[in-house]
């Protein structure tokens, strides 16, 4: 699909931006939330198809009802979210990382939006520290970072301790959805507040709302799109607030 390019205004106060951190010396964070932000399709839902397909872990009956289920519990995902990592449990962790590399390599073409990919290459390019915010399992979404030029270092997502190349159950706190999301780059920055975030829906909101000169909401989901409700929902608080917005499609 082609999608709408950002206005050129944008990249001018992006540059000037930059700049100006760099006139003063102060260190440079950018941050962005992954599935529906960077590329057209959820990752962590991807994947956890994918492992369903090819029987790798074992699952409830019917899995994506237990997971939805899940979600409503209390109207707080986060165990839901948690439990796609913890499904891991008593994995190589380097086998899940190949399992979740094959199953991005099965998406073509690929769905990275093109904008966020040359945005993230300026960034690098200036040195700004770029960090991928994600609700989904950090594994499933290092592939996609791979392609955009960024590694497993630079991705933040839900996570279950690892012992001895081993994946557990153990969650690792905070959870990286609403606050935990900015709670956990700001654990990762050293309290470093990002310049620059981008998010699609109201589960970014607390991580735009960190940002300390650029705020972008970004949407792609057509009105019969499960996202659409809630990208609309971060769109409208943009337009109240000023901040950027721009619409893929």
């Amino acid at each position: 699909m082609n999608y709408k390019n950002f206005p050129n205004e944008y990249w001018v106060e992006i540059e000037k931006t930059i700049a100006e951190l760099k006139s003063k010396n102060l260190p440079m964070v950018a941050a962005f939330d992954a599935d529906g932000t960077l590329w057209d399709i959820d990752l962590g839902e991807n994947f956890f198809q994918y492992q369903i397909d090819h029987k790798k872990v074992p699952l409830p009956p019917d899995p994506w009802e237990y997971y939805f289920n899940l979600k409503k519990v209390n109207n707080d995902p986060r165990d839901a979210y948690v439990w796609f990592a913890q499904i891991n449990k008593g994995l190589a962790e380097q086998e899940v990382q190949k399992w979740a590399q094959a199953a991005f390599d099965e998406i073509q073409p690929q769905p990275i939006f093109a904008e966020q990919k040359k945005l993230i290459a300026l960034l690098l390019k200036n040195s700004v520290q770029v960090f991928i915010v994600t609700a989904s399992p950090k594994l499933s979404v290092v592939p996609g970072a791979r392609a955009l030029g960024l590694s497993a270092d630079n991705v933040i997502g839900i996570e279950t301790e690892i012992e001895n190349g081993i994946i557990s159950d153990k969650k690792i706190e905070p959870i990286t959805y609403r606050q935990g999301k900015l709670e956990a780059l700001l654990k990762k920055t050293s309290n470093v507040k990002p310049f620059l975030c981008a998010g699609n829906t109201i589960g970014d909101y607390e991580l735009l709302n960190g940002s300390t000169h650029i705020k972008l909401a970004v949407s792609a989901a057509s009105r019969d799109d499960k996202l659409f409700k809630s990208e609309n929902e971060l769109l409208n608080i943009a337009s109240e607030n000023n901040w950027w917005r721009h619409r893929f499609i």
